[in-house]
């Protein structure tokens, strides 16, 4: 019991303060898509609000990215608690429109902060999003589920991603089923100091994943979004991905997996 009241304790102090931080750094959407070659799109977490990405995409815009979000709605249709599988297709949809409308748009890198990068990864691995993406970084990611979802299941009902994101769910396993990508890089950032995807969930087994990688950074799970040394470590990876040879957008490629 102490332990499910200190974790109680934990989310609600750290939900306060990156809530704080993004009041104190509001920022305006006004990327302009046509012709950027390095488009990131930002996925935010479980029971969080696209506000929560404003610091981090304020430091993107800053360094070049062209930076697009989505609303990731479910309960009252502000908060994200929609199943992961049901987002991802939601996300499939939303990729095509603005390839749709942006035809000279790079391949994408999405940076998904905790249940936003088991979202891109479900969209990149069974829903064919390969063929958009150029990597997936996920901050603080439950990869292989979190005990914490275990404090939220009284309210499933109204929140269906919560049993996908238990220990062992059957939604987890099928997302670890099958190959990866070869041609997308999967980075983990990742803390030993995250007290809701609690370590070692968001480390990946990067054994015969020669596009697997984990970076170790010092913060708790909503630092990531504000800290700068979780910063450093995003644009690091950025920049090790900008210098390594592009591919055109939906690009047929052999070796991907489609579902």
């Amino acid at each position: 019991m102490w332990l499910i009241n200190r974790l109680v304790r934990e989310v609600r102090r750290t939900v306060a303060e990156v809530t704080d931080a993004a009041l104190l750094d509001r920022v305006e959407r006004r990327t302009d898509l046509d012709g950027k070659a390095r488009p990131v799109l930002l996925l935010h977490g479980f029971f969080t609000t696209r506000r929560t990405l404003d610091v981090l995409e304020a430091r993107l815009r800053r360094d070049g990215y062209g930076v697009l979000s989505l609303r990731l709605g479910g309960l009252r249709r502000v908060y994200n608690t929609r199943g992961i599988d049901d987002l991802a297709d939601y996300v499939r949809a939303k990729v095509e429109r603005i390839y749709a409308r942006h035809p000279t748009l790079g391949p994408l890198t999405i940076i998904g902060h905790s249940k936003g990068g088991l979202v891109g990864t479900y969209y990149v691995k069974k829903l064919g999003g390969w063929r958009r993406t150029r990597a997936v970084v996920m901050l603080g990611a439950p990869y292989h589920g979190t005990p914490v979802a275990w404090l939220g299941m009284p309210a499933a009902l109204l929140a269906p991603s919560l049993p996908q994101l238990l220990p062992g769910s059957r939604f987890l396993r099928q997302l670890h089923e099958g190959r990866w990508p070869p041609q997308v890089r999967l980075t983990s950032i990742w803390s030993r100091h995250d007290q809701v995807s609690i370590w070692p969930s968001p480390v990946l087994d990067t054994r015969d994943q020669p596009a697997w990688r984990n970076v170790e950074v010092d913060c708790t799970h909503y630092e990531f979004l504000t800290r700068q040394r979780a910063y450093t470590a995003i644009r690091r990876e950025l920049r090790s991905l900008d210098a390594t040879p592009s591919r055109p957008p939906f690009s047929v490629l052999s070796g991907g997996q489609t579902g």
